[in-house]
């Protein structure tokens, strides 16, 4: 049986957010492994205007408002997610890493420049 999309019942903040996380967590220049096995560190961005990089892709700052709301980092860490470090970043877990949000592609915009 396949499993459910969205098992945890991340609301649609909770998972652009856990989303950036996972993004800015495959960028090595830019997080580093955490002392859990499996976990990365990640401190969040700081957008600027209306949109920001990351890596190669391009976010519009509103799809990364949960990145300063603290209730959504909350939330992330009671489901298991990450270990937060608010306002300073957090501890992406490794369900959190592998957790398929779907919104890759709705919010991560590959530009050619």
């Amino acid at each position: 049986m396949p499993s459910k999309r969205n098992p945890l019942n991340l609301n649609p903040l909770q998972l652009r957010t856990l989303t950036l996380l996972q993004e800015l967590s495959r960028l090595g220049d830019y997080s580093r492994p955490g002392e859990e096995p499996g976990s990365i560190v990640v401190p969040p961005p700081d957008p600027h205007g209306d949109h920001f990089h990351v890596g190669e892709a391009v976010v519009a700052a509103r799809d990364a408002s949960g990145l300063r709301n603290p209730a959504v980092w909350v939330a992330l860490e009671r489901k298991g997610l990450l270990r937060s470090m608010y306002p300073h970043g957090g501890v992406l877990t490794p369900l959190g890493l592998d957790y398929e949000t779907g919104m890759r592609e709705v919010i991560l915009h590959r530009t050619g420049h």
